[in-house]
């Protein structure tokens, strides 16, 4: 049986008083520095269990510094998206302009007017750029900002009533993503659902009765933006039906989701309705995203009637589900882009969609001719996603990457910072470049060269 005693860790006070004689840590709160004293022993105590030679009091003490350092560090890592997917979810969707990111800043780091009127010292409407804005981009009445699109459906059909009906198609009772479903959000507004018209074919006159006994007080329509319907199908023509609704006194409630400001067809996409196509074709309130193919911060936005815009905003869910000082300026920066004409240039989004196939093909060419020999120009298609245009597909430029398993390049390319996120296609890691900024491509040539030169990843 050994005798050899297991190496034990220095105490906590030992490291303790390294930690208090490095530079940087006078006025550093002591609680902090004894947890990460704590945990940087805590973890080498279990090194020690399974064998782990033991490193010196100074060591530890070095790591617990990174550990406090390490906090205070942006918490996601910035990442470099080829994989051709613009508005990619688990990426953040859609980057923001500058001036939101000015705006964000400048609005983050002081005090600014946001519930205060400069004329009379008192308390004002909240900041009302971003609704201004919007009335004047979709023609409404009036506008109203919530923390994102799922809040501003649930706040638009609880003007229903609580218990009244709410009337929606058969084929458009859809999941919007994260497993919210329409069905549900009904009722947890305290609405009524009443089906109407089957999955693929739902007509105007299927409506009228539920309309006419008074069993639904509100339609809502929703947009299918993150799926399509092909094959024998039919759906009510929006002018029909908002006749129809209002006929019976009933209030249209036309849900977009994804809230294209800008004609897409003028780029090769299939047509996406606006908000001010909807509110012209008769729908009281029409409610869409900030941070989908607006493409600015996470944000529902609702415009409409101002009376039905009034009700909302005193609705107690409202106080609940507004946006912040930071949204509330980052999307007001975003949508006056919209408003100077500039978004194609100055939109990420909306850069990505208009940018000619043509400049691509060169970008690629010069990124290949850049990097090592096992990289080479591919034609590629990229998509919008984010449950915007499904199926929809923009040619693209991007370079393929092999020399070594498709699997370990695109791992290497993930662990460095920035992170390269590609797609494994024939064995090859692709790197689309329609949904990397131009200013990237150097980043993204040193990234390639670090991987297919360097050591093989563990």
């Amino acid at each position: 049986m050994s005798t050899v005693a297991r190496p034990r860790p220095p105490s906590v006070e030992q490291v303790l008083v390294r930690l208090r004689r490095s530079a940087g840590h006078e006025g550093r709160d002591p609680q902090a520095l004894a947890e990460a004293a704590r945990a940087v022993i805590d973890d080498e105590r279990r090194r020690l269990g399974h064998g782990a030679a033991a490193r010196t009091t100074d060591k530890l003490a070095s790591e617990a510094e990174r550990l406090l350092s390490g906090f205070a560090e942006p918490a996601a890592p910035p990442v470099l998206n080829g994989t051709g997917v613009l508005i990619h979810t688990n990426l953040g969707r859609a980057p923001w302009p500058r001036a939101a990111m000015d705006a964000a800043a400048a609005a983050a780091s002081g005090y600014l007017l946001l519930e205060l009127d400069p004329e009379t010292g008192r308390r004002g409407a909240r900041h009302r750029t971003a609704e201004e804005h919007l009335i004047a981009l979709t023609g409404a009445e009036d506008a109203l900002v919530t923390n994102n699109n799922a809040a501003a459906v649930a706040l638009a059909v609880g003007l229903a009533g609580r218990g009244r009906g709410v009337a929606v198609s058969r084929g458009e009772l859809v999941e919007i993503g994260g497993g919210v479903r329409i069905p549900e959000i009904v009722r947890r507004a305290g609405a009524r659902l009443v089906e109407v018209g089957t999955t693929n074919r739902t007509r105007v006159a299927d409506f009228e009765p539920v309309l006419a006994d008074g069993s639904a007080r509100l339609v809502l329509r929703v947009h299918p933006s993150n799926f399509r319907q092909t094959g024998f199908t039919e759906t009510p023509d929006p002018i029909e039906l908002a006749a129809a609704a209002h006929r019976h006194n009933a209030i249209v409630v036309d849900d977009l989701g994804s809230g294209a400001l800008l004609p897409t067809e003028r780029y090769g996409l299939t047509h996406e309705p606006t908000p001010a196509e909807r509110l012209a074709a008769g729908a009281d309130l029409v409610t869409f995203s900030g941070d989908k193919l607006l493409g600015g911060p996470q944000a529902g936005l609702v415009v409409g009637r101002a009376d039905l815009i009034d009700r909302l905003r005193r609705d107690p869910l409202a106080r609940a589900m507004r946006s912040d000082k930071v949204t509330l300026a980052a999307i007001a920066a975003t949508l006056g882009i919209y408003r100077s004409g500039t978004a194609t240039a100055d939109i990420p989004i909306w850069r990505m969609i208009a940018m000619p196939v043509g400049a691509l093909g060169e970008r690629a060419r010069a990124i290949a001719s850049a990097a090592p020999a096992r990289v080479e120009v591919v034609e590629t298609l990229a998509t919008v996603g984010g449950g915007s245009l499904p199926g929809e597909t923009l040619p693209s430029f991007g370079i393929a990457i092999s020399g070594r398993s498709a699997s370990q390049l695109a791992s290497a390319l993930r662990r460095r910072e920035p992170s390269v996120i590609g797609r494994i296609e024939g064995g090859r890691v692709v790197v689309d470049l329609r949904s990397i900024d131009p200013e990237q491509d150097l980043e993204l040539i040193a990234a390639i060269r670090a991987v297919v030169t360097g050591p093989d990843p563990e």
